[in-house]
């Protein structure tokens, strides 16, 4: 895993990110319900979405969402979704993911980044505390609310 690289996702890529495949009891964490509720009232060009590549092999995919109107904070600069297949999970590939979405976030002059995520034990809390979240609350769904400040 010597050749990873981010680019923008696009038709070529899609299909492969669609492909990416989930360790066993993974597949109940990939979108907390509260994501699909904002999703509804979210503007498309808000979308940051890559795909992590090693040499040409697409091992990830990382959608950040930048609406510096929405009405919830956590919906404001955020980590939407993070999928490593599962070949390649514990590799540094989301860790490579989730820091270009921080550079991202600096760039556009963001203070602190959020993620959505559920409790459970495949879950990816370890994850995200690993890469630096921090929990700051809950969402009326019971999802854990992380954030960590730029």
């Amino acid at each position: 895993m010597n050749g990873i690289r981010l680019e923008e996702l696009s038709a070529t890529t899609i299909v492969a990110v669609n492909k990416l495949g989930l360790k066993p009891g993974q597949e109940q964490f990939v979108s907390p319900v509260s994501y699909a509720a904002a999703a509804a009232v979210t503007p498309a060009h808000s979308a940051w979405q890559r795909v992590v590549l090693d040499e040409d092999r697409v091992v990830g995919f990382i959608h950040g969402n930048f609406d510096p109107e929405a009405q919830q904070e956590e919906f404001r600069a955020a980590l939407w979704r993070i999928n490593v297949d599962a070949e390649a999970q514990g590799k540094g590939v989301g860790t490579i993911a989730v820091q270009a979405l921080i550079e991202e976030a600096r760039r556009r002059g963001v203070n602190r980044l959020t993620v959505l995520w559920e409790r459970g034990e495949e879950g990816p809390e370890e994850f995200f505390l690993h890469v630096g979240f921090t929990p700051i609350g809950e969402t009326p769904y019971g999802e854990v609310i992380g954030a960590i400040d730029l």
